[in-house]
């Protein structure tokens, strides 16, 4: 095999000028391209790790939002619980009054009818203590025959 020194200069020719045409007109404009899709592919990259970030600091904000939530719900109900509380301390005080006042109530009323009672008996007592007495005097009768005759109007009084 026999090695031409003019084909190798004429091959290494041809590549050198096409060499200079493709980075004339090809290697600048792919390499242009290529610089813009770095470019868009790390600014995607940042704007997702920018999302990233807001997302996570958004998850942060609605726990502790949730957290809050429930911290107001417990304190309603505990506010209810002591509301409810006292308003049923507040009805069995009112009920207590309440019955206490019938209760007195109740009493002077038995305490009025028994003064009544008491006076009504004195009375008929008095009248009944004059009705023997003017007897006796009307009969001047003996021990026996008085005693009879007491016996008797007492008995009248008690089935009165």
């Amino acid at each position: 095999m026999s090695l031409h020194w003019e084909s190798t200069v004429y091959a290494i020719i041809a590549f050198g000028v096409l060499y200079w045409l493709l980075s004339k007109y090809a290697f600048g404009p792919l390499l242009g391209i290529m610089e813009k899709r770095r470019l868009l592919v790390l600014e995607q990259m940042n704007s997702a790790e920018a999302s990233r970030k807001q997302a996570e600091q958004q998850l942060e904000e609605q726990k502790l939002a949730l957290q809050q939530a429930r911290k107001e719900a417990y304190d309603i109900i505990e506010q209810a619980k002591l509301t409810s509380v006292k308003q049923a301390d507040e009805i069995v005080q009112t009920a207590k009054s309440e019955a206490n006042r019938v209760k007195e109530n109740a009493v002077q009323d038995i305490t009025s009818e028994k003064n009544k009672a008491i006076a009504a008996l004195r009375s008929e007592v008095s009248g009944m203590s004059v009705q023997i007495a003017s007897k006796i005097i009307e009969k001047q009768i003996d021990e026996k025959s008085q005693e009879q005759l007491v016996d008797q109007y007492l008995k009248e009084v008690g089935s009165k």
